[in-house]
C-alpha cells in the first residue's frame, strides 16, 4: 500500500478495474467469478439495469440474502447511473414496505419466498417486482455497460437505512465519493493487499457490510460472502477459503470465541476488525489468546459519516477500551455545548467521508447534519453525532455514552419507538415502553414494559410476525400504571433503572 492514501475519489464502478485479470474476486456458491469475471457480470448487470430504469438517479432495492446479485448491484447500478437502496435481509414486510415508499424505488429484487411475504398494498404501484434468480439469468443476454461511468464523485449511489432513537428508519444518502474514499481509507490502514480473503459475514444493508466488499476490492483481493446460521459455519469457511480478514460485530466475536477453531482455520487469519458496539476487556484478550498472529482493530463509526476511529493494534493490549484515533479522510473533533474543542464533550465528524443528509428528510438532516466547528480544517456540513466522547493527553479517545434512546443489540442500531408503534397498534397493550438493558453477549437486550391486557403470548405473536429477529424483546413487563415525570409523561428513566 502507498504510504498514504489516494484522497481522489472516482466514481464507484471504478472499483471493478482494481484487480489482475485472472486473480479471484468474488466467491460464490457455485462458482469463482475471476476480476475479468467480475467487470463482466457487472458490465452485463449494469446493462439489464439501464434497460429497465433508463431515468438516471432512479432507485434500485435488493432485498436478498448474498449472492452474486446482491454483491454486484453496489457496482452495476453505479455503473448504470442509479441509486442502490440495499434493504436488510432480516426485516419484515412493514419494514420494507416503509423503505420501497420512502425511497421511491422503482425497481424491486428479492428471491422468491421474501417477494411472497409482502401483501397487496406493501410495494408501490410505480415498483417493479423481480425475482433474483431470473434476473442474473436475463443478463446473460442484456447488451453489457463495458465501459467505467462518468458519474460525478459527488453523485448520489446509495441510500441506506438505519434507525433513529425515534420513528421509523431514515435513509442516509452517500455518494460515490463517501463509498469510495471509505473502501480506500479502510484498505489503507488495514494494509490490505491483492492476496487477501475477507470472509463477508455481516449484511451488505449496513455501511460496514458494503465496506468488506468495497475495501477488499480496493485492495485488488478477493471476497468470499457468507450467510451463516452457526458459529461453525463460520470456523469452517475460514478454513475452507483461506481467509485473511475477518470483520463482525461483538455478540459474533462472543460467539467465535467460546468455540474450539482447528489449527487450519486459525493459520491464515492477518487482521480481525469489530465495529457496532465496543468490546469488553474480557472480550479483547479471549480474542488475542484465540488468535495471537492476527491484528485487532477496534473501530467506532456511524452510517451518516461511515467510519470516524479506529484504534491501532500495536495499543489494543494496553488501552482495550479505547476508540482510537482518526481514520484517513476523517477529522474528528471534541467539542462542548458552546461548539468550542474540549477534552470531553460531542464527537463531531468533518471531512469527505460525511454523508449527503437524510433522503427527503430536510428537519432531521438539518439536526445531525450540522457546519462544521470553526476549528475544523475541512469545514463544510459536520455530523453532530449525538455521542459524548473523551480524549485523553495521549490522543486516544474513549466513549463516554450517547445522548439519545438508541438501543445497539446484537450490532444492530433499534428504534425504540419504532418497536413501541408495534405493540401500541395491537390489540393487547395501551401504552409501552422499549429499553435497553446491558448485556454481556448482545450488547443490548431489549426490555419492553406494557400496560395492557397481560397476554404475553398474543403479544409475542404479533411481534414475530411484524418485527425482525434482532427487534423481539428478551423479556416483557406488564404494569397496572405507567409512573410518570412531573410533566406528566412517562418516566422512562425510572423504568430503566428499573429494568436495569
Amino acid at each position: 500500500m502507498p504510504t498514504a492514501p489516494d484522497p481522489t475519489p472516482f466514481p464507484l464502478d471504478h472499483l471493478a478495474f482494481r484487480g489482475e485479470d485472472a486473480d479471484a474476486a468474488l466467491v460464490l456458491r457455485g462458482e469463482t467469478l475471476s476480476w475479468n469475471g467480475l467487470r463482466s457480470r457487472v458490465a452485463l448487470l449494469a446493462g439489464w439495469l439501464a434497460q429497465q430504469l433508463p431515468e438516471k438517479g432512479a432507485r434500485i432495492a435488493t432485498w436478498a440474502a448474498k449472492g452474486e446479485c446482491t454483491c454486484l448491484v453496489p457496482l452495476a447500478a453505479a455503473r448504470a447511473g442509479l441509486v442502490h437502496v440495499p434493504i436488510n435481509p432480516l426485516l419484515k414486510r412493514a419494514q420494507v414496505k416503509h423503505i420501497l415508499e420512502d425511497s421511491g424505488a422503482s425497481v424491486l429484487i428479492a428471491n422468491s419466498a421474501r417477494l411472497a411475504s409482502l401483501e397487496d398494498g406493501d410495494v408501490p404501484m410505480s415498483c417493479a417486482r423481480f425475482e433474483e434468480l431470473p434476473v442474473m439469468e436475463a443478463c446473460r443476454t442484456a447488451d453489457p455497460l463495458a465501459e467505467p461511468s462518468g458519474a460525478h464523485a459527488d453523485d448520489l449511489a446509495a441510500i441506506l437505512y438505519t434507525s433513529g432513537s425515534t420513528g421509523k428508519p431514515k435513509g442516509v444518502m452517500l455518494s460515490h465519493a463517501n463509498l469510495w474514499l471509505g473502501a480506500v481509507s479502510v484498505a489503507h490502514y488495514l494494509d490490505m493487499a491483492r492476496d487477501d480473503v475477507t470472509l463477508a459475514v455481516l449484511p451488505l444493508s449496513f455501511d460496514y457490510g458494503q465496506n468488506q466488499l468495497l475495501s477488499t476490492w480496493y485492495a485488488g483481493g478477493s471476497v468470499v460472502p457468507l450467510d451463516y446460521l452457526t458459529p461453525r459455519d463460520v470456523i469452517k469457511a475460514c478454513s475452507r477459503h483461506g481467509i485473511t480478514t475477518l470483520a463482525a460485530v461483538p455478540p459474533l466475536w462472543v460467539q467465535l470465541v467460546g468455540q474450539d477453531w482447528p489449527a487450519e482455520s486459525l493459520g491464515s487469519l492477518r487482521r480481525l476488525t469489530n465495529s457496532g458496539g465496543a468490546l469488553t476487556e474480557d472480550l479483547v484478550q479471549g480474542l488475542r489468546q484465540l488468535f495471537p498472529q492476527a491484528r485487532l482493530f477496534p473501530m467506532y463509526g456511524l452510517t451518516e459519516a461511515f467510519r470516524s476511529t479506529y484504534l491501532d493494534p500495536e495499543l489494543v493490549d494496553d488501552h482495550p477500551t479505547s476508540m482510537g484515533r482518526a481514520i484517513p479522510f476523517a477529522e474528528i473533533l471534541v467539542v462542548d455545548d458552546a461548539g468550542a474543542v474540549a477534552q470531553e464533550g460531542e464527537l463531531v465528524h468533518c471531512g469527505p467521508l460525511v454523508a449527503l443528509g437524510y433522503w427527503q428528510d430536510a428537519e432531521r438532516t438539518a439536526q445531525r447534519f450540522r457546519p462544521a466547528p470553526r476549528a475544523s480544517h475541512y469545514g463544510g456540513m459536520a455530523v453532530w453525532s449525538g455521542d459524548n466522547v473523551r480524549r485523553a493527553e495521549s490522543g486516544l479517545l474513549y466513549f463516554v455514552g450517547r445522548d439519545d434512546a438508541m438501543i445497539k443489540s446484537a450490532g444492530n442500531r433499534i428504534s425504540p419507538q419504532e418497536i413501541e408503534e408495534v405493540v401500541i397498534a395491537s390489540e393487547f397493550a395501551e401504552e409501552a415502553v422499549a429499553l435497553g438493558v446491558p448485556d454481556e453477549e448482545l450488547g443490548h437486550a431489549i426490555h419492553l414494559v406494557v400496560r395492557g391486557s397481560g397476554d404475553e403470548d398474543g403479544l409475542r405473536s404479533v411481534l414475530r410476525r411484524e418485527l425482525p429477529n434482532f427487534m423481539q424483546p428478551a423479556a416483557i413487563r406488564w404494569l397496572d400504571a405507567m409512573p410518570l415525570n412531573p410533566n406528566g409523561k412517562i418516566d422512562r428513566a425510572r423504568l430503566a433503572r428499573e429494568a436495569v
